[in-house]
């Protein structure tokens, strides 16, 4: 996927989970992204996030050890 794209869909869930509680709206992000992102896009997720100067809201990063790893059994 064009890493625009998944930065555009990994903040707008952020966006969404924002007008919560902090601890909330990370825990929110995450679950999200666990559930319904397939592997490819969470492994994508995970090497962009490593990437210095990243675009990702700031609760995409906080999110980021809460959201499930990506196993050979995805």
């Amino acid at each position: 996927m064009a890493p625009e794209k998944l930065t555009y869909m990994a903040n707008q869930i952020a966006a969404f989970f924002r007008s919560r509680p902090h601890e909330e709206a990370v825990a929110g992000v995450a679950d999200h992204i666990s559930k319904f992102w397939e592997p490819r896009m969470r492994t994508q997720l995970f090497e962009m996030l490593e990437e210095p100067g990243s675009d990702f809201d700031l609760l995409v990063i906080e999110a980021r050890d809460s959201i499930r790893p990506v196993d050979k059994h995805d």
